[in-house]
């Protein structure tokens, strides 16, 4: 809830001379420094350290629009509709990233400020005389999920990090470290997530979803074992957060557009798990103006904008035509000026300049906006989603197809839950998944029904990696080579692949500073 920032406004203010001054990037001054003998007097002293954590993830170093937008350009959902745009980003759509690429370091750096943050909010716990110890537990099991949410992502996309799993009051302790083995993060963050899971609460006050709760951490686990080919603990966790769900509050809302609309603009739904609140007019995200339309009349509700990421030439035709999700996926008309009257018109309308744009665009963000929002839908009030409930359900679809060697009764029954949200009573929307069918073709089924579900939503970058699509999403007869033969901005579908673009480069910057960081192999 948004009186939540009331907290969180003040507190950014303190931290901007406790954490922000003190935190450059990663080899110079990776870490959060501050005594904690000193600032630490009490649980609401931790309290507001793991505020300071939050504050990393606002803005346009992360999900603002820099670790977002690399995250949708790497996938085969989406594309660049304006190749004017800046050169950086066309080189993370064609994932012929260099290590100096300008995307790299700000969501680099926002993420180990959010790890030294959270270090020093969990050391915190140690230097205080605890008054309620099952307060400072769950404190503790908030800033080591914030660590752990952090970390994942980081060996995601570049694979051996440095990993510092503590608070740092001198900087030269780890301004030379090397880069930790994925294969040794992973156990940290399992037990990261594993002691949310005994600490944190069913549920948070007023219902509040942008901090974890011990559902979150479950949902986590299960995506870190799904992510390691562990099926059996991936299926262990997704079906204790199913079959739990009433405890933790969580449903699949009945309209797919109620996760974007309303109040799920501004505030939480009970889909949503654990979320990224930022607040309106302030905190600045740019993923309404990045999606909408360019060329539509300013100030019309849910379509002007940029122009520059966009769905995948293909990706609309995945759809079956009664599909309810296209409502909130896709912006298919919107208003232009036609000889001076603002005029209702559909895509293939939409103006097209020195670039087309007469194409369908993302609605998720541009057609729904909070209170703060400009007439481009800047600034918006939005809760970004690490996790809603319809994945917990493909999770354990998946998993237990993985476990069983084929679908089971029950991870059919889950695969069709997300089904029949998508028919929204209509009888002629996308049909359930039959009985009998190949392991192959059910986990085939699950990876549609996710990009389906969740584009632009930046997941599906990470189900290409793990599920090595490479190969066949990036070529011939893929979602995209309609478009690059159509007008040649699609960029993925005439990329020679490689396994080396599985990993980012480490930002060169940090190289240059820290003659013990490797670069990943290919890019040197």
């Amino acid at each position: 809830m948004k009186k939540n920032h009331i907290i969180y406004k003040s507190v950014f203010i303190v931290l901007t001379t406790v954490f922000l001054g003190g935190c450059v990037d990663l080899t110079e001054n990776p870490i959060s420094i501050v005594a904690p003998e000193i600032y630490f007097e009490s649980e609401n002293d931790v309290e507001t350290a793991v505020f300071g954590a939050y504050t990393y993830f606002y803005g346009d170093d992360c999900y603002g629009r820099q670790f977002t937008t690399l995250l949708a350009l790497l996938d085969d959902i989406c594309d660049i509709i304006d190749p004017g745009t800046v050169v950086d980003r066309r080189m993370v759509n064609k994932l012929d990233v260099d290590p100096a690429n300008s995307m790299l370091m700000p969501f680099w750096r926002a993420f180990y400020r959010a790890i030294g943050a959270a270090n020093t909010a969990a050391g915190g716990v140690t230097k205080i005389t605890v008054k309620d110890q099952q307060r400072a537990n769950a404190l503790e099991a908030e800033a080591r999920m914030i660590r752990a949410y952090c970390f994942f992502e980081l060996v995601r996309l570049f694979g051996d990090v440095p990993y510092i799993d503590e608070a740092v009051s001198d900087p030269s302790s780890v301004a030379n470290m090397s880069r930790t083995p994925v294969d040794e993060i992973y156990p940290k963050l399992i037990e990261d997530c594993l002691f949310g899971i005994q600490h944190l609460p069913e549920k948070r006050p007023n219902d509040i979803r942008h901090r974890p709760t011990k559902g979150a951490a479950k949902t986590m686990l299960a995506s870190i074992y799904l992510t390691l080919g562990d099926y059996a603990n991936a299926a262990k966790y997704a079906v204790e957060v199913i079959n739990e769900r009433n405890s933790y509050g969580y449903k699949l809302m009945e309209d797919f557009t109620m996760l974007w609309d309303g109040k799920a603009t501004t505030e939480d739904v009970e889909e949503y798990i654990w979320t990224i609140d930022f607040y309106g007019g302030i905190n600045d995200e740019l993923w309404g103006p990045m999606t909408g339309v360019r060329g539509c009349v300013m100030g019309n509700p849910g379509v002007a904008g940029w122009s520059v990421v966009y769905p995948s030439h293909g990706y609309l035709p995945m759809f079956d035509p009664d599909d309810h999700r296209i409502e909130a996926t896709f912006i298919l008309e919107g208003n232009v000026d036609i000889n001076g009257v603002s005029t209702l018109v559909p895509y293939t309308q939409f103006p097209a300049g020195a670039y087309r744009v007469d194409e369908p665009h993302f609605g998720k963000y541009r057609k729904y906006v909070g209170p703060g929002a400009d007439d481009e839908g800047r600034r918006s009030g939005r809760n970004f989603n690490i996790h809603r409930f319809a994945e917990v359900y493909l999770m354990a679809a998946e998993a237990l197809a993985e476990v069983n060697n084929g679908p089971t009764a029950e991870a059919l029954e889950y695969l069709n839950e997300i089904r029949k949200r998508a028919r929204f009573g209509n009888a002629a929307g996308p049909a359930d998944y039959p009985s009998g069918m190949s392991k192959t073709d059910f986990i085939n089924a699950v990876l549609k029904e996710r990009m389906l579900e969740f584009g632009c939503e930046w997941k599906r970058w990470y189900d290409i990696k793990r599920r090595d699509l490479g190969a066949e999403v990036f070529g011939p007869n893929t979602i995209e080579t309609d478009m690059n033969a159509k007008d040649g901005n699609g960029q993925h579908s005439s990329l020679m692949w490689t396994t080396k673009k599985y990993l980012l480069p480490i930002p060169q910057a940090d190289i240059d500073r820290n003659p013990n960081l490797t670069q990943n192999a290919g890019y040197n």
